[in-house]
């Protein structure tokens, strides 16, 4: 039952601190930083769950996605860009599809706040890039 507890508390937290970062407006650096910390909350998250295959696999995507976004970030020629941006939108839609796989709600709803961010930035860096 504390399980459930401490799940359902870390689920509320991620859920209340995605849909502030969503909803204030922020530069790409800040709104990059806010992806950062999403992605240290779901690997912290992953590293105490029990099942040691899942806590790798997301602990291994979230890096990725982490190392993609500092390339992004440093990117400054729009076709490199753009396609950082699908690898890291596919490593996304990658990690969240496994933890739902493995019926992990916690996990879940931080890895959909990462993969929606990681979507809002990819997009944003590609709009700043385009102009």
């Amino acid at each position: 039952m504390k399980k459930k507890t401490a799940a359902a508390l870390l689920g509320g937290a991620a859920i209340g601190a995605g849909l502030g970062i969503l909803f204030a407006p922020k530069s790409g650096k800040e709104t990059r930083a806010d992806l950062k910390v999403k992605i240290d909350d779901l690997i912290a998250k992953a590293k105490e769950t029990d099942l040691d295959d899942v806590k790798e696999y997301v602990v291994q995507k979230s890096e990725e996605i982490e190392a993609a976004l500092k390339d992004l970030d440093k990117e400054k020629v729009f076709k490199i860009a753009e396609k950082k941006a699908q690898e890291i939108q596919k490593s996304a839609k990658e990690l969240v599809d496994y933890v739902k796989k493995q019926g992990e709600p916690v996990l879940q709803d931080a890895a959909n706040a990462v993969r929606e961010k990681a979507i809002d930035v990819t997009k944003s860096i590609l709009k700043k890039l385009e102009k």
